[in-house]
């Protein structure tokens, strides 16, 4: 009975991993799966900037800080 020691080198590991890697990405990319954007010219141009919001007035004030 022979018994042959099989080992796993580090290029037949690597080879072994990005080939799953590739079959995932290759199946996650199906064609026909885009979608149309769905906004219209107007709401493309809408303001998105609140200047009152929490987060814009934290900002500039906390610009106003003294520079140390």
């Amino acid at each position: 009975m022979n018994k042959q020691k099989t080992t796993t080198g580090r290029r037949q590991l690597l080879s072994a991993g990005m080939t799953g890697f590739f079959a995932t990405a290759a199946s996650a990319m199906e064609p026909g799966t885009a979608t149309a954007d769905t906004e219209t010219n107007s709401e493309k141009r809408r303001a998105r900037f609140q200047a009152n919001a929490a987060e814009v007035q934290t900002f500039y004030r906390v610009n106003r800080y003294p520079k140390p």
